[in-house]
């Protein structure tokens, strides 16, 4: 799925990998209810990474492109 995400796509965290991911271990892993209940657009991608912007009052993201999903 990774493959068909671009610049401008919508999509949608997938729980289970961010939680269980390296980042997540290495920080807080008490995240915020929107990023999985919302969509976000990717707005940069770089290697492994999107920067995503959610649309609610709060700086962009960067997460690793495989705990993301095409949002529908």
């Amino acid at each position: 799925m990774a493959g068909k995400l671009k610049k401008g796509s919508l999509v949608k965290v997938i729980a289970e990998k961010l939680v269980n991911s390296l980042e997540a271990k290495a920080s807080d892993t008490r995240f915020p209810s929107y990023l999985f209940e919302s969509k976000g657009e990717i707005l940069d991608m770089e290697g492994d990474y999107a920067l995503v912007q959610f649309y609610v009052a709060t700086p962009n993201i960067w997460l690793k492109i495989d705990s993301l999903e095409a949002a529908t």
